[in-house]
């Protein structure tokens, strides 16, 4: 299957992060594509079911694409703004563009992603917006684990 729009791309990324928040996780989901619109891979954050500290959405859909010759032609689609570590994937192995689905809640590392070339699209959906604002105030001590806040 082919993935045209950012809108279709997001929809992966927002069905995993509700496969998380059912799994009694934190509700952020990522998804690996091709620039042509080819899911390599998509996950989500799997911190709390894992046990994980590393296993953020974009990290395990990172994970689940496999190897690849090279990242550069390659979109990274995420429910919430790539926190820095999560930012610090996207540098390294230089995905060519990001997909952020909420800003509002977080703001990670896009900006700084952006100044390094990366071409960042900011959707700034209302659902994903309030999924996140939901979580983050049911539950600010995990929320504040996840993004390293004492």
């Amino acid at each position: 299957m082919i993935y045209e729009t950012d809108a279709e791309k997001l929809a992966v990324a927002r069905a995993e992060a509700e496969k998380g928040a059912a799994e009694g996780g934190i509700p952020i989901g990522a998804a690996l594509f091709t620039s042509a619109g080819v899911l390599l891979g998509s996950g989500h954050n799997r911190r709390v079911q894992d046990g994980d500290a590393a296993m953020h959405a974009e990290t395990n859909a990172f994970h689940n694409a496999g190897r690849q010759r090279s990242y550069r032609d390659t979109v990274m689609v995420t429910t919430l703004s790539p926190c820095w570590y999560c930012s610090g994937l996207v540098r390294q192995f230089g995905i060519g563009r990001v997909v952020v689905g909420d800003d509002r809640n977080f703001l990670g590392g896009q900006d700084w992603i952006a100044e390094h070339g990366c071409a960042v699209t900011v959707v700034n959906d209302p659902g994903l917006i309030t999924m996140m604002a939901a979580f983050i105030e049911g539950n600010p001590a995990l929320w504040n684990e996840d993004i390293g806040e004492e």
